[in-house]
């Protein structure tokens, strides 16, 4: 199976509440496909850890991402958006990033190395 990050695993940012979290589901339904799942929330682990099992527990995205390949940017988090791109790359597997909050600008991933996929816009649009 595929390693696969999840940063953010709370219902929104800036809070532990993890209440509905589309988090939830979309780790449920990697681990059903055979993925193992590095995980990791700046404020939310704590309370995830009382509803996920079966996931590894990171200390920062940088540790979430190493050797994975890919990343799901789950929550929109002020810190997922200041990731230094070229680190996380470095660390990754494979640079595939799915952005789930469109935090990110789909070309300046691109000129980074990654394949993006994104939500809800056209991929490549600038």
């Amino acid at each position: 199976g595929k390693a696969i990050a999840v940063l953010g695993l709370t219902f929104k940012p800036n809070t532990d509440d993890m209440r509905e979290a589309p988090s939830l589901n979309i780790i449920a339904g990697l681990k059903k496909g055979g993925a193992s799942v590095r995980v990791f929330d700046p404020e939310g682990m704590d309370e995830a850890k009382t509803m996920l099992g079966g996931v590894d527990w990171c200390s920062d995205s940088y540790d979430a991402v190493t050797g994975v390949d890919a990343v799901a940017i789950v929550t929109e988090w002020n810190e997922f958006r200041a990731l230094d791109l070229d680190r996380i790359k470095s660390l990754m597997k494979v640079p595939v990033m799915v952005d789930l909050r469109n935090i990110y600008n789909p070309k300046e991933l691109a000129e980074a190395g990654f394949q993006y996929t994104c939500v809800g816009r056209a991929s490549g649009s600038v």
